[in-house]
């Protein structure tokens, strides 16, 4: 109904479809939905939030990472990994698969002789850092092993070719990798082999193999919050609950999205599971799913017509989804809550470039002094363009309310305290007086020895004299490598120090 005031008097319209009013003198016009005028009900449907104006901002041109050459793999993974460190990208390599680790600091242009981390044998499809140790990171390939890399602190002088252990148990190309978030060196990886692997990296062991579950490609795997439980999607349209422990899939839901192109899915804190996918008509939705009735969504949003797969980021501690396609030239961000219709849509960041690949800042990493809340490593074909998402407040005091305690680089369980059946939420700390990361930690390995295995005391075999001595020769063998090796790491990094003065007495006399 529309009421119109003016001078002739008050008429009531009853109105359908659009309205025209043209008006000749002062007029006044209200308009009503039953009872209640218009201005009053916007006034009270705008929802409160203090992410409602959360806005995206590049770097200045200096502060990002140039001459990157990004790899061009056909590969629905995010291609870049960050930590408070280092921010680390898949790139061209010839003769196998190759990454390159650039210490925070390190922007601007990149030299084209930059060590690189080589080593396999084929394109690295995956990587990861390690949530417990900022200079660990793990790399998935197309040569079907996994490989956990130590990183030094200072710049190597040559490519970092080693790898503290090689993880080698699927058939076919590993194309996931994730590091479980409460317990230490622990390592998942999911392979085109349909397999999903857990290892205890500290011993180089599988722990356990979740077999005949999936009957075609994964698509995607994702840890709760504790990791107790992960949900997988896959190529025959569906998503699985499953806990790893037991073997056994808690929940399962078929075609949450009609559409055939892949799908993703992630936990929430509080345990619902955040999907993207397709329609049958090709378009992209988001949708928002509650484990104790699988078969209806919370929400289900459809977005665009546009074909890249939705790679979905999420913050626990502001609830906020970023949606990053690949091949799109936006990130989308929505927050999720309890109140209908529970997933809410906040803004997006445009830009003119299209991304190949997306990195996201743990939130340990960010800048609390500027209201910081996410940061964005976006991949372009020749470089790394960080995008900082800031909540605009006027005063330059610590916000409690953006920054609750967050998980820390503490693990909270041992690997064999988890399989044995232990949770435990993450240890979380304070940002408000900021996070200084950790010196480097060496990752220790420690594999069962086969010259361990030595046979029981008895009557010695004519033989078992030129076994010691092989075994006492190895071994003098192998403890000359070390010291060969330490010694080496040891020059380098004084060589990187020298090569750091240098720099220091060349800036000064320009």
């Amino acid at each position: 109904m529309v009421r119109v005031q003016s001078e002739q008097g008050e008429r009531h319209l009853a109105v359908a479809g659009e309205l025209w009013v043209l008006s000749v003198g002062p007029v006044a016009v209200d308009v009503y939905v039953g009872q209640q005028p218009i201005s009053a009900m916007s006034r009270r449907v705008v929802r409160q939030s203090k992410f409602r104006h959360v806005f995206g901002q590049p770097v200045k041109a200096d502060q990002m990472y140039e001459d990157i050459r990004v790899s061009k793999v056909t590969w629905d993974s995010s291609f870049c990994a960050v930590n408070p460190k280092f921010v680390a990208i898949i790139v061209e390599s010839g003769g196998g698969g190759a990454f390159i680790v650039l210490p925070l600091s390190k922007t601007g242009r990149v030299d084209k002789n930059y060590p690189l981390v080589t080593g396999h044998t084929a394109p690295v499809l995956d990587i990861d850092w390690c949530p417990h140790n900022d200079n660990v990171i793990a790399s998935a390939s197309e040569d079907t092993t996994v490989m956990v890399w130590q990183v030094p602190d200072y710049v190597p002088v040559r490519n970092i070719t080693d790898p503290v252990v090689t993880l080698e148990g699927h058939s076919k190309r590993v194309g996931i990798i994730s590091w479980h978030p409460t317990a230490r060196n622990v390592l998942l990886s999911a392979g085109c082999d349909n397999l999903v692997i857990l290892w205890n990296v500290g011993t180089g062991e599988m722990l356990l193999a979740l077999e005949d579950m999936h009957t075609d490609l994964i698509y995607n795997v994702g840890w709760n919050r504790n990791g107790s439980l992960l949900v997988t999607t896959c190529k025959d349209k569906k998503v699985r609950v499953i806990d790893p422990r037991k073997q056994q899939i808690v929940a399962e839901k078929d075609k949450p999205h009609d559409g055939a192109r892949p799908i993703r899915a992630i936990f929430m804190a509080d345990g619902k599971i955040f999907t993207t996918g397709f329609s049958k008509m090709s378009e992209r939705q988001l949708g928002l799913w509650d484990l104790k009735n699988f078969e209806e969504p919370i929400a289900l949003q459809e977005m665009d017509t546009s074909n890249g797969v939705l790679l979905p980021f999420y913050d626990s501690d502001s609830s906020i989804v970023y949606l990053c396609g690949k091949g799109d030239s936006s990130i989308r961000y929505f927050e999720i809550t309890d109140e209908a219709p529970y997933v809410h849509y906040l803004n997006t960041y445009s830009s003119k470039e299209p991304q190949r690949g997306m990195g996201f800042m743990p939130k340990r990493g960010l800048d609390v002094s500027k209201c910081e809340i996410a940061r964005f490593f976006k991949l372009h074909e020749r470089k790394c363009e960080p995008i900082v998402m800031t909540v605009p407040r006027k005063s330059d005091l610590f916000q409690d309310d953006l920054y609750p305690d967050t998980p820390g680089p503490e693990p909270a369980l041992e690997a064999d305290e988890w399989l044995s059946g232990k949770d435990a939420e993450p240890i979380l700390i304070s940002l408000r007086d900021g996070y200084v990361p950790v010196k480097n930690r060496e990752l220790k390995v420690v594999k069962k020895n086969i010259l361990d295995n030595k046979p029981p005391p008895g009557p010695r075999r004519s033989q078992s004299t030129c076994d010691s001595d092989f075994s006492s020769a190895l071994e003098e063998v192998l403890e000359q490598i070390r010291v060969l090796k330490e010694t080496v790491q040891a020059q380098e990094k004084r060589i990187s120090d020298l090569e750091n003065k240098l720099c220091q007495f060349t800036n000064g006399t320009d």
